[in-house]
Protein backbone atom coordinates (compact mmCIF):
# COMPACT_ATOMS: atom_id res chain seq x y z
CA UNK A 1 0.00 0.00 0.00
CA UNK A 2 1.31 3.46 -0.86
CA UNK A 3 1.76 6.29 1.58
CA UNK A 4 -1.50 7.90 0.47
CA UNK A 5 -3.57 4.83 1.31
CA UNK A 6 -4.00 3.57 -2.24
CA UNK A 7 -2.34 0.47 -3.69
CA UNK A 8 1.13 1.14 -5.13
CA UNK A 9 1.03 4.79 -4.09
CA UNK A 10 -2.01 5.66 -6.20
CA UNK A 11 -5.11 7.14 -4.65
CA UNK A 12 -8.57 6.95 -6.13
CA UNK A 13 -10.25 10.21 -7.14
CA UNK A 14 -12.84 11.58 -4.71
CA UNK A 15 -16.53 10.81 -5.22
CA UNK A 16 -18.22 12.87 -7.92
CA UNK A 17 -21.87 13.08 -9.08
CA UNK A 18 -22.86 11.09 -12.16
CA UNK A 19 -26.01 9.85 -13.83
CA UNK A 20 -26.54 6.97 -16.24
CA UNK A 21 -29.21 7.80 -18.80
CA UNK A 22 -30.69 6.63 -22.08
CA UNK A 23 -31.13 9.65 -24.31
CA UNK A 24 -34.30 10.01 -26.39
CA UNK A 25 -32.78 12.91 -28.35
CA UNK A 26 -29.44 12.48 -30.12
CA UNK A 27 -26.63 13.54 -27.79
CA UNK A 28 -22.93 13.27 -28.57
CA UNK A 29 -20.01 12.37 -26.35
CA UNK A 30 -18.54 15.59 -24.96
CA UNK A 31 -21.80 17.50 -25.43
CA UNK A 32 -22.35 20.10 -22.68
CA UNK A 33 -25.75 21.36 -21.61
CA UNK A 34 -27.14 23.40 -18.74
CA UNK A 35 -28.70 21.74 -15.74
CA UNK A 36 -32.13 23.05 -16.77
CA UNK A 37 -31.71 22.26 -20.48
CA UNK A 38 -31.22 18.50 -20.69
CA UNK A 39 -31.82 16.63 -23.93
CA UNK A 40 -34.86 14.37 -23.48
CA UNK A 41 -33.79 11.20 -21.66
CA UNK A 42 -34.71 8.38 -19.30
CA UNK A 43 -32.68 8.41 -16.09
CA UNK A 44 -31.43 4.94 -15.21
CA UNK A 45 -29.47 5.76 -12.04
CA UNK A 46 -27.99 8.78 -10.27
CA UNK A 47 -24.95 8.14 -8.08
CA UNK A 48 -21.69 9.44 -6.63
CA UNK A 49 -18.40 7.64 -7.11
CA UNK A 50 -14.88 8.24 -8.41
CA UNK A 51 -14.78 8.97 -12.15
CA UNK A 52 -12.75 5.85 -12.96
CA UNK A 53 -15.19 3.73 -10.98
CA UNK A 54 -18.21 5.32 -12.68
CA UNK A 55 -16.97 4.42 -16.16
CA UNK A 56 -16.08 0.87 -15.17
CA UNK A 57 -19.36 0.28 -13.31
CA UNK A 58 -21.57 1.52 -16.15
CA UNK A 59 -19.60 -0.30 -18.85
CA UNK A 60 -19.69 -3.54 -16.83
CA UNK A 61 -23.38 -3.21 -15.99
CA UNK A 62 -24.40 -2.65 -19.61
CA UNK A 63 -22.32 -5.63 -20.74
CA UNK A 64 -23.63 -7.86 -17.92
CA UNK A 65 -27.26 -6.89 -18.46
CA UNK A 66 -27.69 -9.00 -21.57
CA UNK A 67 -30.07 -6.30 -22.85
CA UNK A 68 -29.85 -5.79 -26.59
CA UNK A 69 -29.82 -2.12 -27.43
CA UNK A 70 -31.54 -0.25 -28.94
CA UNK A 71 -34.65 -0.64 -26.80
CA UNK A 72 -38.01 0.53 -28.07
CA UNK A 73 -40.24 1.61 -25.20
CA UNK A 74 -43.76 2.97 -25.11
CA UNK A 75 -44.61 6.20 -23.34
CA UNK A 76 -47.47 6.08 -20.83
CA UNK A 77 -49.45 8.73 -19.01
CA UNK A 78 -48.13 11.97 -17.54
CA UNK A 79 -47.42 12.34 -13.83
CA UNK A 80 -46.04 14.96 -11.46
CA UNK A 81 -42.77 14.20 -9.64
CA UNK A 82 -40.46 16.01 -7.27
CA UNK A 83 -40.90 18.41 -4.42
CA UNK A 84 -44.55 19.46 -4.25
CA UNK A 85 -45.11 17.60 -7.54
CA UNK A 86 -43.58 20.45 -9.55
CA UNK A 87 -41.88 18.34 -12.24
CA UNK A 88 -44.11 17.17 -15.08
CA UNK A 89 -43.02 13.83 -16.58
CA UNK A 90 -44.23 11.25 -19.05
CA UNK A 91 -43.98 7.78 -17.56
CA UNK A 92 -42.44 4.94 -19.55
CA UNK A 93 -44.60 1.83 -19.64
CA UNK A 94 -43.03 -1.14 -17.82
CA UNK A 95 -40.25 -2.70 -19.88
CA UNK A 96 -38.21 -5.73 -18.77
CA UNK A 97 -35.06 -4.60 -20.60
CA UNK A 98 -35.13 -1.12 -19.08
CA UNK A 99 -35.69 -2.58 -15.61
CA UNK A 100 -32.79 -5.00 -16.11
CA UNK A 101 -30.45 -2.18 -17.16
CA UNK A 102 -31.46 -0.20 -14.07
CA UNK A 103 -30.98 -3.21 -11.78
CA UNK A 104 -27.52 -4.09 -13.19
CA UNK A 105 -26.42 -0.44 -12.87
CA UNK A 106 -27.64 -0.29 -9.26
CA UNK A 107 -25.83 -3.53 -8.42
CA UNK A 108 -22.58 -2.45 -10.12
CA UNK A 109 -22.48 0.96 -8.43
CA UNK A 110 -23.29 -0.55 -5.02
CA UNK A 111 -20.62 -3.26 -5.46
CA UNK A 112 -18.08 -0.53 -6.32
CA UNK A 113 -18.93 1.35 -3.11
CA UNK A 114 -20.76 4.19 -4.84
CA UNK A 115 -23.51 6.21 -3.16
CA UNK A 116 -26.87 5.89 -4.91
CA UNK A 117 -29.11 8.97 -4.85
CA UNK A 118 -32.73 8.46 -3.79
CA UNK A 119 -32.51 4.69 -3.17
CA UNK A 120 -36.28 4.68 -2.56
CA UNK A 121 -36.64 5.37 -6.30
CA UNK A 122 -34.54 2.38 -7.34
CA UNK A 123 -35.23 -1.33 -7.64
CA UNK A 124 -38.98 -1.88 -7.17
CA UNK A 125 -39.37 1.90 -6.75
CA UNK A 126 -37.87 2.65 -10.19
CA UNK A 127 -40.37 4.62 -12.29
CA UNK A 128 -38.74 5.38 -15.62
CA UNK A 129 -39.90 8.62 -17.17
CA UNK A 130 -39.03 11.43 -19.54
CA UNK A 131 -39.22 14.91 -18.00
CA UNK A 132 -41.21 17.47 -19.95
CA UNK A 133 -38.85 20.25 -21.13
CA UNK A 134 -41.19 23.09 -22.07
CA UNK A 135 -42.37 22.39 -25.61
CA UNK A 136 -39.98 19.43 -25.92
CA UNK A 137 -41.66 16.29 -24.68
CA UNK A 138 -42.90 12.82 -25.54
CA UNK A 139 -46.57 11.84 -25.59
CA UNK A 140 -48.68 8.94 -24.31
CA UNK A 141 -48.67 6.07 -26.79
CA UNK A 142 -45.49 7.24 -28.52
CA UNK A 143 -42.76 4.62 -29.01
CA UNK A 144 -39.23 5.96 -28.51
CA UNK A 145 -35.89 4.34 -29.23
CA UNK A 146 -33.23 4.25 -26.53
CA UNK A 147 -30.07 3.51 -28.48
CA UNK A 148 -27.41 3.50 -25.80
CA UNK A 149 -26.65 4.07 -22.15
CA UNK A 150 -24.67 7.24 -21.49
CA UNK A 151 -22.64 8.40 -18.49
CA UNK A 152 -23.20 12.08 -17.69
CA UNK A 153 -20.96 14.15 -15.42
CA UNK A 154 -23.26 16.23 -13.21
CA UNK A 155 -20.55 18.77 -12.29
CA UNK A 156 -17.82 19.01 -14.93
CA UNK A 157 -14.78 20.79 -13.51
CA UNK A 158 -16.79 21.22 -10.28
CA UNK A 159 -19.42 23.43 -11.96
CA UNK A 160 -22.89 22.20 -10.99
CA UNK A 161 -24.59 24.50 -13.52
CA UNK A 162 -23.42 22.30 -16.40
CA UNK A 163 -23.61 18.67 -17.50
CA UNK A 164 -21.43 16.81 -20.01
CA UNK A 165 -21.82 13.41 -21.64
CA UNK A 166 -18.62 11.46 -20.97
CA UNK A 167 -19.19 8.08 -22.62
CA UNK A 168 -21.87 5.82 -24.04
CA UNK A 169 -22.39 2.08 -24.48
CA UNK A 170 -22.57 0.04 -26.64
Amino acid sequence: MGTDGGPDGESESPAHPFVAVAFVEPTGIGQRFGKRHWPLHVTLLRFDTAPETARAAVAGAVAASGVALPLRVRIGEDADFGYRARVRVSLVEPDAGLQTLHDRLREAVAAAGGRIHSPQHTGHGFRPHVSVQGERRVHAGQVVTLGRVALVDMAPDGDTDWRVTLAAWP
